[in-house]
């Protein structure tokens, strides 16, 4: 009995990983698309737009957690089952920034 419930465990986990690759590919995709709409952003504007600053910045944290998750670092399902990251006060973007100046 305790040998079924272990595989049914892992097939369960695998499931979750399937699905979390998925998510992680079409993520990728988000991410170009960020990146070109910031770069016709600066281009026309001269400065980024904040709200996808804000918004890339917590993808880039729920990407991370989903490598964590397919790695085996963590058991903790990222979004949908949990809350989505949030945006990080305090971060290290203008230490970053007065440092390429």
């Amino acid at each position: 009995m305790m040998q079924t419930l272990q595989k049914n465990e892992i097939l369960t986990r695998g499931l979750f990983m399937l699905f979390f690759v998925v998510i992680y590919g079409i993520s990728k995709f988000l991410i170009i698309g960020i990146i070109l709409f910031q770069f016709a952003t600066i281009i026309l504007t001269e400065k980024p737009n904040e709200q996808i600053l804000k918004f890339s910045r917590s993808l880039g944290t729920y990407i991370f957690q989903i490598i964590r998750y397919l790695s085996f670092n963590s058991e903790q399902r990222p979004f949908p089952f949990h809350s989505w990251p949030e945006n990080e006060q305090g971060d290290n973007r203008d230490a970053l920034d007065q440092k390429s100046d």
